[in-house]
């Protein structure tokens, strides 16, 4: 029974009033019974089978995920993708070299034979989406046991998967949406062979840095280019030199003719995660505990960072990719707090769960303790979030980084431990483990590394409770007397995992009787110290509430859409293909101060600065400047640059095709302004904006300054 009526509120959801335009991830298969004729009134000139087709070519074949995180676009007939410049970082800066620094300097194939091979990268692409709720629902009951029921819908998620991709060499990928009320199957296409073909110079691609990041108004050339290829019969493969340029079924076609405040925009990507439908409860815990603590923590990992790469130039390529990661977040949570605290979100959150539990009093008896559940479980759940938090960033999330390199040991290390040893696990274990080395060192500084252990190890026995202090904290307490920087000297005097050439010689000569060496390896103690409380301590309660939690979210998520019965409610973001739609549009960020909806050249000009590396203009640039050498990109005397517009975005949209009613590629989208990144939590349609990299800017830069107008040439330009 209660299966059937969670699927009766998820068709009705569809059918309630529309949301505002900017709000709200879409489906793309359900734009034609749901959206489309709004999005039409608001000036688009296609149709939903222009959008999502499974049968014809559409747009949403020119849309893929690049990488693991990032959306990519279709730009030409010969698989050329363009996406962020902080997208394809990690690829720009492992080709990077003092010598060829193309972080700094920037990177330009003249030709297909300089395109550069980029191990590991992918892009994949939706081939269709099905809602399959039925069929993982299949069997289940309303008095089955969390466990049972769980295992039965796993059961048959596995195959549904199965049976989509028989006899195919795609993929298939089954996600819940609606906290478990829904399912849709997705099947993809994955291209392994994936090459560099161009990026930017840091100084535009990355151009205000961390002081830019997450702001408006923005100047920054967030763009980097690279090529899908495929075998002979335009399939997947991996590398081989006698690949060729992929030939897809779309692309975009790039629109000079610009934005206007008020056009239509639709953005078409691959966005994270959002929360929009959690309790207040939820909020407390990010606000008051969880992001404040990370803050901090990340706040210092930057420090460190900063102060050795601005001494070092090496040490600044070595680093640069791992900054961003950290300064990404940290100022993301800044602007979360911030926007959430503007917006009276915790006190908005409250009031609704008063009427609604009076709601739920009165009329729907089912749900009226389901908010002094949430509060029972958030109660204890926070302080293990924040515990597992800081675990991650001690060794995961760019902490130790020795410790980190030592804990890659444990997949020899059982192979070695089991009865009998499979020699060509082991060979392949070991060679693995060889470029692992190879990639950790060259992106490694000792001492660097070592000055943010001894802070990391500080600030964790500080602000962690003593039930989650691992055992390495009763070491440094008694053998050296409660001196981390003591420890931490003798950590690093004699683990092998800082010297490069020591562990690849341990590697290969790895043995059983190395396990008792690796056992006793400082970094390795260090490391499986954490791990063991986190398994033993933390992961299990985290586990057991997650559990609750999601079982909580998903009895409360229906329990809303009956609630608030004359509002739509759109699926929480899950890093599935949607489509978000709204306006190009400025914004009031505070009092008297506004910002217009787009930024040009004589921004970049008025931010120079030599003293400063990430406001440092490039020569050539200054020079198309002064000579006024704009091209037919020229608008007004200068060069669009950047956009905002009211598009509701996340993490995941970076890189994502922003485009025109026309459905032409205007923009590639790359970051929210910092007054409305609480978004992904409580949206605000007066500040939250997404911001785009202008398509005539990508132009002029590759056009004009990188002279690799070839590229021009292969797309599609709409004047």
């Amino acid at each position: 029974m209660m299966r059937k009526i969670l699927l009766t509120l998820v068709v009705a959801l569809f059918l309630q009033t529309m949301a505002k335009a900017d709000e709200g991830m879409w489906i793309p298969m359900l734009l034609k019974k749901y959206n489309i004729e709004q999005m039409q009134k608001m000036g688009f000139k296609l149709t939903a089978e222009d959008v999502y087709s499974v049968n014809e070519a559409c747009l949403k074949d020119a849309v893929v995920i690049f990488g693991r995180g990032c959306t990519g676009e279709l730009i030409s007939d010969k698989g050329l993708i363009v996406t962020n410049h902080h997208c394809g970082y990690g690829q720009i800066q492992y080709h990077s070299s003092v010598e060829n620094d193309y972080l700094t300097d920037g990177f330009w194939a003249m030709s297909s034979e300089e395109e550069l091979v980029n191990p590991g990268l992918t892009v994949t692409f939706l081939k269709r989406m099905e809602d399959v709720t039925e069929r993982v629902l299949e069997g289940t009951s309303d008095d089955m046991k969390a466990e049972e029921r769980t295992k039965l819908i796993n059961e048959n998620i596995a195959a549904i998967k199965k049976e989509a991709i028989k006899d195919t060499h795609y993929e298939a990928v089954l996600k819940p949406f609606f906290h478990g009320n829904q399912y849709f199957l997705f099947v993809n296409e994955i291209f392994k062979d994936v090459r560099l073909v161009g990026a930017p110079p840091s100084a535009i691609g990355k151009f205000g840095g961390d002081t830019d990041n997450w702001m408006w108004p923005r100047h920054t050339g967030d763009f980097s280019m690279f090529r899908i290829y495929a075998d002979k019969d335009n399939k997947p493969a991996e590398y081989s030199k006698d690949n060729v340029p992929y030939k897809p079924a779309e692309h975009f076609s790039v629109s000079l003719k610009g934005v206007n405040e008020g056009d239509f925009t639709m953005v078409f990507g691959y966005p994270g995660s959002t929360y929009q439908y959690v309790p207040s409860y939820h909020l407390e815990m990010l606000t008051e505990t969880v992001n404040p603590k990370l803050i901090d923590v990340r706040t210092e990992k930057l420090a460190i960072m900063n102060r050795y790469q601005e001494a070092d130039p090496a040490v600044r390529i070595k680093y640069a990719a791992k900054n961003a990661r950290i300064s990404n977040s940290w100022k993301r949570w800044i602007g979360e707090n911030r926007g959430l605290e503007i917006l009276d979100a915790i006190n908005k959150k409250q009031q609704f769960e008063a009427d609604f539990t009076k709601w739920a009093n009165a009329q729907a008896p089912e749900y009226a303790e389901l908010l002094s559940k949430y509060k029972t479980v958030y109660k204890d759940y926070t302080n293990y979030n924040l515990t597992y938090g800081y675990y991650r960033e001690m060794i995961r999330s760019n902490g130790m980084e020795i410790a980190y390199l030592a804990s890659q040991m444990e997949a020899l290390k059982a192979l070695y431990e089991a009865e009998e040893l499979n020699e060509e696990a082991a060979s392949k274990v070991k060679q693995k483990m060889n470029e692992r080395v190879e990639l950790f060192f060259k992106d490694y500084y000792k001492p660097l590394d070592k000055e943010l252990s001894a802070k990391l190890l500080g600030m964790y026995a500080t602000n962690i409770d003593a039930a989650f202090q691992p055992d390495v904290y009763a070491l440094i307490n008694g053998k050296y007397k409660g001196n981390i920087s003591k420890y931490v000297d003798y950590l690093y005097a004699k683990s092998i995992f800082d010297d490069k050439e020591a562990v690849l010689a341990f590697i290969s000569d790895f043995s059983v009787k190395s396990i008792k060496k690796l056992e006793k390896d400082p970094a390795f103690v260090l490391n499986k110290s954490f791990v063991e409380v986190y398994d033993d301590k933390v992961y299990p309660q985290i586990k057991k509430y997650r559990t609750n939690l999601a079982e909580l979210n998903k009895a409360y998520m229906a329990a809303q859409m009956k609630f608030e019965s004359d509002k739509v409610f759109y699926p929480d973001a899950n890093f599935t293909l949607r489509v978000s739609y709204g306006q190009v549009k400025g914004y009031t960020a505070r009092d008297a101060v506004y910002y217009k909806h787009f930024t040009t050249l004589e921004g970049i000009m008025e931010k120079d600065n030599p003293d400063i590396y990430d406001y440092r203009v490039p020569a050539k640039l200054k020079e198309l400047y002064e000579n006024k050498d704009y091209g037919r990109y020229e608008v007004d005397g200068t060069v669009p640059v950047c956009f905002v517009a009211t598009n509701h975005t996340t993490g995941g949209n970076s890189g994502s095709p922003v485009l025109n009613a026309e459905g032409h590629l205007i923009g590639i989208n790359f970051d929210r302004a910092w007054e409305g990144v609480m978004s992904d939590l409580m949206f605000n349609p007066e500040q939250c904006r997404n911001i785009s990299l202008d398509m005539r800017y990508v132009l002029f830069i590759v056009d004009k300054m990188a002279g690799a107008g070839y590229l021009l040439d292969e797309m599609t330009i709409v004047e």
